[in-house]
């Protein structure tokens, strides 16, 4: 039988709770999760998802991408990648703090993703 994962962020499945509710769900059919850990998402969201992975039970992978020194800097974190395994830390909460002077050096620029054309029509990712 092929593994089965839900592929989710924590911030795109609604929060903690919801995406506790979707793998309770999910083990019911064997399907195991696979939270998405790309740089696109903050070192909040990868605590919150290290967390999240080991409170369930169908717990598949956790998918990491390591972000830059500056986001590193402007959220220092607890959690840390070692040996091929990911280590949330013994912080209290999430374990991720922010440092607001360092951030106000970095403004926000929004950033869209490409949209795709096909044929006449327009879509977005």
């Amino acid at each position: 039988m092929d593994r089965l994962y839900i592929r989710m962020t924590i911030v795109h499945g609604g929060g903690l709770t919801p995406m506790k509710k979707i793998a309770d769900f999910a083990e019911l059919y064997h399907v195991r999760t696979g939270c998405h850990g790309a740089t696109d998402l903050s070192p909040v969201c990868m605590a919150a998802a290290l967390h999240f992975d080991i409170a369930i039970h169908n717990f598949g992978i956790q998918e990491h991408m390591p972000h830059t020194d500056e986001t590193d800097a402007v959220f220092p974190h607890q959690y840390v990648f070692k040996d091929g395994m990911m280590h949330p830390g013994d912080a209290p909460g999430l374990g991720v703090d922010l440092d607001e002077q360092l951030a106000s050096k970095y403004p926000y620029q929004r950033a869209y993703l490409p949209i795709n054309r096909k044929l006449d029509a327009l879509s977005d990712w």
